[in-house]
Formats: C-alpha cells, structure tokens, sequence
C-alpha cells in the first residue's frame, strides 16, 4: 500500500465545510464511504458536526458504508449522531473465502458489528459482488440470511477492468441478468418502484419481504437513475465513475476562508 502525504488529504472540518457547501447547494443525501471511512480517527466527530444540518431539516439523510469490522466500537455513537441506516459488504458467509476476498478480514468480526448495529436501531443494507466461480453458489444463502436477519441487499456486477493481486475481473464478471434469471427459479421477485437516486433497481423478495436490488453497470446502463457524484479524501469531485473527468475541490478550499471560490467550483463542476 501507498499512504498519501498527509498534506493531500483533507482534513475531518475540510471535509464538513465541503459538505456543508453541497447541502446549502440543496442536496439532501450524504454517504460516507472509504476504503473504509470507521478508521479514521476521529470520524465520529465528522458525523457529530454534519448531524447539525438533520437536526436544522437541511439534510434529509446521513448514512455510511462500511466492511463492518469497526461497527462493534462505532454502532450506538453513529446512531446518536443520526445516521439511521448502513451500507455494509459481505461478499460471502464463508470464513476462508471471506479471509481471501477481504485480505484480512475476520467474518465473525463483521458478524458481530452487524449484530451491534441492529442493536443500535440502525437499518442494515448488505451490498455483495456477485463474482463468478468464487460466490456465485452462496446468492441464494445470503438472500435467505438477510430475509432472517431483517437486512435489504443489494447484488453488484463487477467491473471487468484492471488487475487485482493476479486476478483479472473479466474472469470474476458475472452478468446479473443471468444471476436474476437464476434466482427467480427459487424466488419470488416482484417489481418495486423503490428509489435511492441511485445505480441499483430493486425488487421485493415476496418470500422473505425484504428488498433486493442489482447495480449493473454493464449489463444494464443506470444513468437515467444517478444523481450521485462522488468526492475523495483529496477533494476531488467525480461527477461520474464511468467518466474521466473531475473537479479539483482542495484548491479553492483552502485558497479562501470564505466558501465563495469552492462554491463557484461545485457549481462549475455539476454543471
């Protein structure tokens, strides 16, 4: 791994005054994501100061997506902040494969902060890649565990680019329209006209009540559905992960106390 000089990375009140521009700017959602965003130190207090824009009615949701492995310590202080809801992955429910998919992770761990957060109050998404000859034969167990433990999930095409460890994706991709036919042999899934303003389409399971969705960006392109964009740890702005172009956010930010030139820049950028 390359750590970035600490310079480059914005710091936890560069990155509320940004959020802070966008909800002014009118959006209503924010995400939290990483890597994994519950080791930063001190992240709390990022949640702690943007909750001041729920409880003023600015911000409609705060929520987070996490591997689960820090949300044992993190579960009740992310819910008193007011997230309400959690994104979290779990690819398999095998221990050894969930060893080598993560890296390092320990399933049980991520067992265990699942169970904190229902603890807590916090709804629970499971997203899960569907990869071809590594979990392909679990889709069916993990959408039956989630219709017992109460959690939504959300399947994701992988992108076929680039190489991982030794892996290439392309041998990992897995169409969800396959994946979908497969699983309407062994469940119900009915139409849901449920939206996040994201990527993913959902369906209710009838068999289990809970919804699954399927991020496909290749089989089936989502554009007409996103209003996302995306903001790294470095400030910069990606209006869309399948685009090349971005917003240099950092600069302006710490040009000027006042949030005028980052404001110019935002609108800039969406425009």
């Amino acid at each position: 791994m390359t750590f970035l000089p600490k310079s480059e990375i914005l710091t936890l009140e560069e990155l509320d005054r940004v959020c802070s521009a966008f909800i002014r700017l009118g959006v209503k959602k924010l995400r939290i994501t990483g890597g994994e965003p519950l080791v930063r130190r001190n992240v709390i207090s990022l949640f702690d100061g943007l909750s001041r824009h729920l409880r003023s009615g600015d911000l409609g949701e705060l929520t987070l997506t996490t591997n689960g492995s820090q949300l044992g310590k993190h579960a009740g202080p992310l819910y008193r902040t007011g997230v309400r809801r959690v994104n979290v992955s779990v690819d398999t429910l095998d221990e050894a494969k969930f060893a080598a998919i993560t890296r390092w992770g320990k399933l049980e761990k991520v067992m265990d902060g699942l169970e904190a957060a229902k603890d807590a109050g916090l709804e629970i998404k499971i997203n899960t890649v569907a990869l071809k000859g590594v979990n392909e034969d679990e889709l069916d167990r993990l959408i039956a565990w989630c219709g017992e433990e109460g959690f939504d999930m959300t399947l994701i095409e992988v992108m076929p680019m680039g190489d991982i460890g030794g892996e290439r994706r392309l041998d990992q991709y897995l169409p969800l329209s396959m994946v979908r036919g497969r699983l309407m042999e062994k469940w119900t899934l009915e139409e849901s006209d449920y939206r996040t303003g994201g990527p993913a389409r959902y369906f209710t399971v009838k068999e289990t009540g809970r919804r699954l969705g399927f991020i496909t960006p290749l089989t089936h392109n989502f554009c007409e559905l996103c209003n996302r964009v995306r903001l790294t740890c470095t400030g910069m702005l990606y209006m869309c992960l399948g685009q090349e172009d971005s917003a240099d956010l950092r600069a302006p930010l710490r040009t000027s106390e006042d949030d005028d030139l980052l404001v110019e820049a935002i609108r800039e950028a969406i425009s």
